[in-house]
């Protein structure tokens, strides 16, 4: 099953000055959103593969729009995450269906690597829902100077019937780190966490 997609918005934030200094060079980060339709709105089904695979659709589309509007290669996203809403007739395990299967193996292939954990939420909430779009370091877990969110909203989305999947990344971490942990120039980036 192929998406029905109705709308994909692309979002680009750029942070130059915070805490009263200067940012330099300023941090963006960029969210691709897609609202779709859920095929299994107001039903209880047991195979939930057919949103797996949306997810792996969404998988490639997605980062691929939110890297291009970074204007960056792939490989030099430092962070990512991912997150989903469904409308009031869907279920929680809807999004987790899309977001957890099969999204993260596409999103991986478009950064180059990805060897961390996507962090992600969902919930379930009406028209223009906040989604808090959790971040953290692509390669490793610990580094704290990446842990952030990205929060993105839809005006006319969830309908009930739909589906709001976001994903986001940036290319540092938060403006002026400093508590500590695991530097990002001390990364092994091989099981995740270091």
């Amino acid at each position: 099953m192929s998406a029905e997609i109705r709308r994909i918005i692309t979002i680009v934030e750029e942070t130059r000055i915070e805490g009263g200094r200067p940012v330099d060079p300023p941090t963006r980060r960029a969210a691709a959103v897609a609202v779709i339709k859920n095929p299994y709105a107001g039903q209880f089904v047991e195979d939930l593969s057919e949103l797996s695979d949306i997810g792996e659709q969404l998988g490639d589309i997605l980062p691929r729009r939110a890297v291009e509007a970074l204007g960056i290669p792939g490989d030099t996203v430092e962070s990512f995450g991912k997150a989903a809403a469904v409308g009031a007739n869907g279920e929680l395990e809807h999004a987790a269906a899309i977001l957890h299967p099969k999204l993260g193996a596409p999103f991986r292939e478009i950064l180059g690597k990805g060897a961390a954990l996507i962090p992600s939420s969902k919930k379930r909430g009406g028209l223009g829902v906040p989604l808090d779009i959790p971040l953290g370091h692509k390669d490793a877990a610990k580094v704290r100077s990446h842990f952030d969110g990205m929060e993105v909203r839809v005006p006319d989305a969830p309908r009930d019937d739909e589906i709001v999947v976001a994903i986001a990344v940036t290319d540092s971490g938060r403006p002026h780190p400093r508590v500590g942990g695991l530097a990002k120039d001390q990364i092994k980036g091989e099981d995740g966490l270091v």
